[in-house]
């Protein structure tokens, strides 16, 4: 781009092999007519085609649309992944939640111990990474996979999710939520675009804190607190419209636990200073957030080609949750319980954690190129700030019309 503006010529770059169709507006009086036309497989772009060409969605060569139905329905998909990939096993789950609460409380013990500016940081990426996998231990508990006992699941979801200040029930309500609607421009409840006329609204500080790295990273206290641009509520008021009259008693008992662990939080404070505190638990607190809005926001955004949103009839629970992409996280793919194996959980959310990769595996055959298999990590995923960085420089909103939309860019922000 540099030698181009030094020339003052840009050339025209040939575009790949893409079958694209492209929409013409012409005015006639008060009415706009739009014309549809098939652009050829190899031609020569204009510039202002390049400069916006991540607007619209490129099918690949051999004309796969990711946007069309799959000939496949959800039951094909679920009778080839083996039986025993839906069994949940209470013992291991309990097992998992052994395993982590110990390496937090290592953790914990061997940094105060230590108390040094050098081990400080180390313990601060490892501790808010170890409550992020605890996060991830209750979140199987608010979708049942974690055992067949809904009383077991209720008992350790508040306490995994308490420990790091979520509301068990009122999360796990709006996540349900997601699950139900993903891929629904107007009913997906996290991490779900903005149609362009909402995204026009917003204030210049408001596109910031969405759209410039860090501050999309730290959004989750307050999305619990507020929830996302153009919607209201909130996780914690059991009169929010997220929550049905019936579970008035739930999101009570969920935001009572979050307030006892302030409170418990406020004492040891107290007790022990806020920098030890500061150090030990609220550092790691937010590193935790991070670690959740950037495994949520990639694997609903950031993948190499354009990924379908939908509205009206073309929605269903299958093409929503075929959206979804898979992560490789390196070495912190067993430490968060694979939860970046992301597509076979949005579509089955039964199956344990433990059986997800068995799973995507036995159901790739039947997903096709709907599944879009991930790119290879090292031991650990410095490849993925990539992805989130050019994400948010580009899918910006959705079109305020159309049942098959993609994310377009606003070239201003």
């Amino acid at each position: 781009m540099a030698l181009l503006l030094l020339s003052g010529v840009a050339p025209l770059p040939l575009l790949p092999c893409r079958r694209r169709a492209i929409a013409f507006a012409l005015p006639l009086g008060n009415v706009r007519l739009r014309l549809r036309v098939a652009a050829p497989t190899s031609r020569v772009a204009t510039v202002e085609e390049d400069d916006n060409e991540n607007n619209a969605p490129p099918p690949p060569c051999e004309d796969f649309d990711p946007g069309a139905a799959p000939p496949f329905g959800l039951a094909d998909i679920r009778a080839a992944i083996p039986k025993h990939c839906w069994v949940k096993d209470p013992w291991r789950s309990m097992g998992y939640v052994l395993r982590d609460v110990v390496v937090v409380f290592a953790l914990a013990a061997a940094a105060a111990r230590l108390h040094s500016c050098l081990a400080w940081p180390l313990y601060w990426a490892a501790q808010g990474t170890m409550f992020w996998a605890l996060f991830v231990l209750g979140h199987d508990c608010g979708h049942g996979s974690f055992s067949n006992n809904s009383r077991l699941n209720s008992v350790m979801g508040h306490i995994l999710h308490s420990s790091i200040l979520v509301p068990y029930h009122g999360w796990r309500i709006s996540h349900r939520t997601h699950h139900q609607n993903h891929g629904h421009v107007d009913k997906d409840e996290s991490w779900h675009p903005l149609p362009e006329r909402l995204y026009r609204s917003l204030n210049r500080a408001t596109r910031m804190l969405r759209f410039s790295i860090p501050f999309p990273m730290l959004a989750y206290p307050f999305y619990l607190w507020s929830r996302s641009p153009g919607k209201s509520g909130s996780h914690f008021h059991p009169s929010s419209d997220l929550f049905q009259p019936n579970e008035r008693n739930d999101v009570l008992t969920s935001t009572a636990c979050w307030v006892a662990m302030a409170a418990l939080l406020a004492g040891l404070t107290f007790l022990m200073g806020p920098l030890l505190m500061l150090n030990l638990y609220f550092v790691p607190y937010w590193i935790f957030v991070m670690w959740l809005d950037f495994v949520t926001y990639l694997h609903h955004h950031g993948h190499n080609d354009k990924l379908p949103w939908y509205r009206g009839k073309e929605w269903s629970y299958l093409r929503g949750g075929l959206t979804t992409v898979d992560r490789d996280y390196g070495w912190i793919n067993n430490i968060h319980h694979d939860i970046g194996t992301h597509v076979i959980h949005h579509l089955f959310p039964q199956i344990p954690h433990y059986h997800l990769i068995e799973a995507t595996e036995a159901a790739k055959g039947v997903m096709g190129k709907y599944y879009r298999e991930p790119d290879k990590s090292g031991p650990f995923p410095l490849h993925l700030f990539g992805a989130l960085s050019r994400s948010l420089k580009r899918d910006h909103y959705v079109s305020d019309t159309g049942d098959v939309v993609y994310y377009q860019t606003d070239p201003a922000n």
